[in-house]
């Protein structure tokens, strides 16, 4: 059975590149912006999917007409088609960009949504099961593994105490580690044809969204730099002593013992 996998991708600051905090916000020394790495692994993990048992991969995302990049690398790594819902989310949180997600697929048909299980922004990998309930969607998180089996997706997540494997009814959603896999490098031949492949422009009010289903519930009120760990202190002495005196810091400092 073919599938239809339809992938959300962010594009996001480069972590590589160099910043600072600014009167609580982030400054990057450089304007520089890619494809979110989680969201690449979930595009590489849908592809291999396709290759093997047929059907399609499109992307969507939600941005100013900078984002189109991204869009395009995701179309020169083998996905078929994008749609570009036209917004600026950089004021919104999880749950509004979850929605705006939920109103897009609501009439859309699908197999599967994959996304990635963070964006390297925030780190605050909500979205994905956000937009599963909005959709009442089952889902797997932090998949490092996917199979396709009798209609169902086979996911291997990780989970606290190791691998878990679950069983996927479809349509379903998965958010994707970038354990995953190693994304592919777009090919010469791909981004030549990613030039021709449709992008479909979408308006918040073409999804029937309201202002009021837009405003944030929560919302970033700064940045702090990470304060600096205090001192070791370092215990001398003979052994027994040092241990007694470990022991004592533990107990009655530390209060872990």
């Amino acid at each position: 059975m073919a599938m239809n996998i339809c992938v959300c991708i962010k594009q996001v600051p480069d972590i590589q590149a160099p910043f600072r905090i600014v009167d609580g916000r982030l400054q990057f020394d450089v304007e520089r912006y890619v494809l979110n790495a989680y969201d690449a692994s979930a595009v590489e993990g849908a592809l291999q999917l396709v290759e093997q048992h047929g059907g399609t991969v499109e992307v969507v995302t939600i941005g100013p007409a900078s984002v189109s990049e991204s869009i395009r690398k995701a179309l020169a790594m083998g996905a078929e088609r994008a749609y570009h819902i036209e917004a600026d989310p950089s004021d919104w949180d999880s749950a509004t960009v979850a929605t705006v997600l939920a109103a897009f697929f609501r009439d859309r048909s699908y197999d599967a949504i994959f996304t990635g299980k963070q964006a390297q922004d925030t780190d605050a990998g909500l979205t994905g099961t956000m937009l599963a309930e909005l959709l009442g969607l089952p889902y797997v998180s932090n998949a490092v593994g996917l199979a396709y089996e009798n209609g169902r997706l086979i996911v291997t997540r990780q989970g606290d105490a190791g691998r878990e494997i679950i069983e996927l009814a479809l349509p379903g959603l998965v958010t994707i580690s970038n354990d995953m896999n190693d994304p592919r490098i777009p090919s010469i031949r791909g981004i030549m044809q990613a030039r021709r492949k449709p992008i479909e422009a979408l308006t918040l009010s073409d999804l029937g969204l309201s202002p009021e289903q837009l405003r944030p519930r929560t919302r970033v009120t700064g940045y702090r730099p990470i304060p600096p760990r205090a001192s070791g202190r370092k215990l001398e002495g003979e052994p027994a002593e040092v241990v007694r005196e470990l022991v004592r810091l533990l107990r009655e400092e530390a209060r872990v013992l």
